[in-house]
């Protein structure tokens, strides 16, 4: 709030109600009245916030983050939204460590942010307090340390699992699946531990034990812990599965990141630049789709019976919503299920300011897209008859403008180096098969090609 400092009267001066039903006039000292100020006052205030708040995030941006992290620590929508804030203001949200993490986000170092406890599904206050009070006495050796000393009564089993699966034991344990299987055996070890440390009892393998040997020593000896055979860990795709249930996002890597260099080969955009686009903008996205929702058509009509989907679509920049009507929906039946990584080609549909969706025309899933790839030497990529040919034969299969068709990518070879060239959509074809023969005919190299097999 704003402290007023001083004051001085200004004599009659014309003022405005506001229509306020009771009196509303504020006596302030040496006599002086205060009319009708709230609007001014109320505007200086938010003003003055507004300032602080624009200059903590100017100056300090991370340490400004990590707070409002916290702030919306509750609320899973608001973390992913700031979060995807961070990314884009270079600021890094590290996954939680049981060594370093606070109840809240906190910075570390520049531009990295500490993911916070509190923030974390399955995790209580009382769990919480209980790892930080454990943890006050010095940090955890292991995952057995761990277990061994917080009150396995209220960091419970799925609060332990949600900790391994969202990479909380990572500095003990990469392989998060190892950890899994070891969990009930190490749980029952550390329960077993702790009474016999109630009963005051050893067992008879600490009877032999040096007598100089302390009980603190004792204690921290964990040549017996049991562990499970050994396995593989969790495939990335299913490690970023547990990332995201367990937090509200991934965290480690986000699943269609691996695909960014390949997939701009289409020219997507990103589902933050809907609200860009023109309505019925015809557009390509590479997405994930997080929730699939099947719909029977109960209105009267053509597709009276039939089904139709809403599906939520996300990327690294945001989430969208998109539809598949019952004429499209047959073709694109098997595609639409959830955690599916998709390139679909669409119109943006503005229904209102608030509400935009994809109409899905075509979709195919990102591993099983298709381009037409030819094959050029410099000295063929320059000639003039050779590129009038090229043109002719590309732009005699494009099609109709708005119709389905494959890129064409030219791989330009001298020597040990080759470039990529993305053609104009323009030269885009409808039918790859009937292309690469009349290329072959005309002497060029060309073949379909997996953008996956493709190195940007």
């Amino acid at each position: 709030m704003v402290k007023i400092l001083s004051r001085k009267s200004l004599g009659i001066q014309p003022v405005f109600d506001i229509g306020v039903a009771t009196d509303h006039n504020f006596l302030l000292s040496n006599g002086l009245v205060a009319s009708n100020c709230f609007n001014k006052s109320h505007s200086t205030a938010y003003a003055y916030v507004t300032y602080q708040t624009a200059y903590l995030k100017a100056n300090y941006p991370t340490e400004y983050m990590a707070a409002l992290l916290t702030a919306s620590s509750d609320d899973r929508d608001k973390v992913e939204k700031y979060r995807e804030n961070c990314e884009k203001m270079g600021i890094k949200v590290i996954p939680p460590d049981v060594n370093l993490s606070q109840q809240d986000f906190t910075p570390q170092g520049e531009n990295v942010i500490l993911f916070g406890l509190s923030a974390v599904r399955n995790l209580g206050d009382a769990a919480i307090d209980n790892i930080l009070k454990a943890r006050s006495t010095g940090q955890f050796d292991s995952f057995a340390d761990f277990c061994s000393r917080v009150d396995l009564r209220v960091v419970n089993k799925k609060a332990l699992e949600t900790l391994i699966y969202c990479g909380g034991f990572d500095r003990f344990q990469v392989n998060r699946n190892q950890s899994i299987n070891d969990l009930d055996l190490v749980v029952a070890w550390a329960q077993n531990l702790a009474k016999e440390k109630a009963s005051g009892q050893l067992n008879i393998f600490d009877l032999f034990n040096n007598e100089s040997t302390t009980n603190s020593q004792q204690e921290k000896s964990f040549d017996r812990v049991p562990s499970a055979p050994k396995v593989a860990d969790f495939p990335l795709d299913e490690k970023l599965k547990y990332e995201k249930e367990y937090l509200g996002f991934y965290i480690s890597e986000h699943p269609l990141q691996s695909l960014k260099k390949s997939a701009a080969i289409f020219s997507p955009i990103n589902l933050n630049d809907f609200a860009s686009q023109k309505n019925n903008q015809k557009v390509a996205v590479v997405i994930i789709l997080s929730a699939v929702k099947i719909i029977t058509v109960q209105k009267e009509g053509q597709y009276k019976g039939k089904n139709m989907a809403v599906v939520q679509m996300e990327d690294a920049s945001g989430t969208a919503e998109g539809v598949i009507f019952p004429s499209n929906y047959p073709d694109l039946a098997e595609l639409i299920r959830q955690d599916a990584r998709l390139i679909v080609w669409g119109k943006v549909q503005k229904k209102d300011e608030d509400k935009i969706q994809l109409v899905f025309d075509r979709a195919e899933t990102i591993e099983m897209v298709k381009m037409l790839t030819i094959k050029l030497s410099l000295a063929e990529a320059i000639e003039r008859d050779r590129q009038a040919k090229l043109k002719s034969i590309l732009q005699a299969r494009s099609g109709e403008r708005n119709s389905i068709k494959v890129p064409v990518i030219a791989i330009i070879a001298e020597g040990n180096k080759r470039q990529l060239v993305r053609f104009g959509e323009g030269f885009w074809v409808v039918d790859a098969i009937e292309t690469i023969e009349a290329l072959i005919e005309a002497g060029f190299c060309a073949e379909t090609q997996s953008p996956l097999a493709l190195s940007l």
